[in-house]
């Protein structure tokens, strides 16, 4: 499996700093974030882009996924039919963003039925969403298809998919070679085991998330370092290898650091080693 990281564990700074950060710390790839506004964005032309890809490849380091937090704003399931094409008019522009930067994968919340933390009262009803949300990505797998890039759609705190047999059954129904999983490892915890997600899920599984949470601590300050949680990170492995998943997984962390938070950089990179069997 090859080792990467989520740029939003990275301190404030340039991606070019990030992408010299990574590959002192051991990374061989940085997954980046799609924003409103930045170095990589819904107003970013191809030169820009091309830019970063440039300077990614300048520091040693591959590009291979976009996530982005665009969709907690606006829901492929939402009960506005004006934000819900404003939420696949997004899918399409972070397909030919990553498509440009030469990624294979984008990372994709499904809608949700509810999330506290991003849109606090919120709910919509589970049926409604769930027919949604496979309407809006049936339609989005031909702009997937066309540009050769896949939708990874992720197991979050959404109140939806919540188990590996739904989220498995979701994807079959969209039937497409270029629609699968994004599986998060740590998100799981909240209620349920990883490693099963992994086997039902198989194939399935375009790109992996490693991050670890500790159960006791609930809510969302219960995300912790990697190897400092509850993650049965020898299991989660073994679950990958039997599936024979050798693509990337990215450690998604807070740089919550109070001095020198760099740190969290190295070591992150030093716990997947352990993990990944590399030391």
């Amino acid at each position: 499996m090859k080792k990467g990281i989520n740029i939003w564990s990275f301190p404030q700074q340039t991606l070019a700093e990030s992408f010299a950060l990574a590959k002192d710390a051991g990374f061989e790839g940085v997954e980046l974030g799609l924003l409103a506004e930045g170095e990589v964005s819904l107003k970013s032309t191809e030169k820009d882009l091309l830019a970063v890809k440039q300077s990614a490849a300048d520091n040693g380091i591959e590009l291979y996924s976009i996530a982005t937090g665009l969709y907690w704003d606006h829901w492929l399931t939402d009960d506005c039919a004006k934000e819900r094409q404003v939420a696949k008019d997004i899918v399409k522009k972070h397909l030919e963003v990553a498509k440009t930067l030469g990624c294979d994968t984008i990372l994709v919340v499904p809608g949700s039925v509810h999330a506290e933390f991003a849109a606090p009262g919120k709910v919509v009803d589970y049926v409604t969403a769930y027919e949604r949300s496979l309407e809006a990505l049936t339609e989005l797998k031909a702009d997937a298809e066309r540009l050769g890039v896949n939708i990874g759609i992720e197991n979050v705190w959404n109140q939806f998919l919540n188990s590996p047999v739904e989220m498995r059954d979701f994807i079959d129904k969209i039937d497409s070679p270029f629609v699968g999983s994004y599986f998060d490892v740590g998100n799981v915890l909240f209620n349920g085991h990883p490693e099963h997600w992994i086997r039902a899920l198989g194939k399935r599984i375009k790109k992996v998330h490693f991050k670890d949470y500790r159960v006791a601590a609930g809510g969302l300050h219960g995300f912790v370092d990697l190897l400092a949680g509850d993650v049965d990170y020898p299991a989660v492995v073994k679950a990958l290898e039997e599936i024979g998943y050798d693509g990337w997984v990215s450690a998604e962390m807070i740089p919550n650091y109070r001095h020198y938070t760099e740190t969290i950089i190295y070591n992150t990179s030093n716990a997947m080693d352990r993990i990944l069997g590399r030391k």
